[in-house]
């Protein structure tokens, strides 16, 4: 039915509508005047009900935290490093070596000349660089001792494993809270059939004692 304005009657009709709705959410979480549902059947809802605000409470609050820490511990490894760490030029003297990484790749290195912290003179092999060519130059990261470093760890990263240890703490935190309702099922389910055999076995009794003689 539909109301033209914001007369009584559409107000009525809206209250009536949210009735309806929260009647509705009520159902659907059990919580409503059956009187065939049992007291453990009310038990099982009331703890169920317990245990989701728990997990609504809990779960953001790991996430969160587990994010945080995260963060916090990846900038501060992005500080640390980029302390530690500087873009020295190089100058190529010699290509076409090649270099393992562990036991399986295999890739192309050349040989360059730099100076070090201490000023001296330094040579060694660096992962090649498409189309490195003799005397080219080239900013190559290198640590304190003045040896060549990968580079200082992105911004980026810290984001991404700020973002998956706050996926992997909520969903950790999700784990307890599931066990903790299965194991309520489980013992309502074995209270719920103790009554059903109690009323099954009264029922036989009743049907045996109303026999005609």
């Amino acid at each position: 039915m539909r109301f033209s304005g914001d007369g009584p009657e559409r107000r009525r009709a809206r209250r009536a509508l949210r009735r309806v709705r929260r009647g509705r959410f009520r159902r659907a979480l059990g919580f409503t005047r059956n009187p065939l549902l049992r007291h453990i059947d009310r038990v099982q809802q009331y703890c169920a009900a317990g245990l989701l605000l728990f997990a609504l409470v809990i779960v953001p609050a790991t996430a969160v935290w587990l994010g945080g820490w995260a963060y916090v511990a990846g900038r501060d490894a992005e500080r640390a490093e980029r302390a530690g760490r500087t873009r020295v030029p190089v100058t190529v003297t010699a290509t076409g070596g090649l270099g393992t990484t562990g036991d399986r790749y295999v890739h192309e290195t050349v040989q360059g000349v730099w100076t070090g912290p201490d000023g001296q003179r330094r040579t060694g092999t660096l992962p090649a660089w498409k189309d490195a060519e003799v005397g080219e130059r080239r900013l190559v990261w290198m640590d304190r001792d003045g040896m060549p470093t990968v580079r200082p760890r992105p911004h980026s990263r810290t984001v991404t494993d700020a973002a998956y240890a706050g996926v992997v703490g909520g969903l950790g935190a999700v784990v307890p809270v599931g066990l903790a309702y299965w194991a309520l099922r489980a013992r309502c389910d074995r209270v719920r059939y103790r009554l059903w055999e109690a009323d099954w076995a009264r029922m036989d009794t009743d049907a045996g004692n109303s026999r005609p003689s």
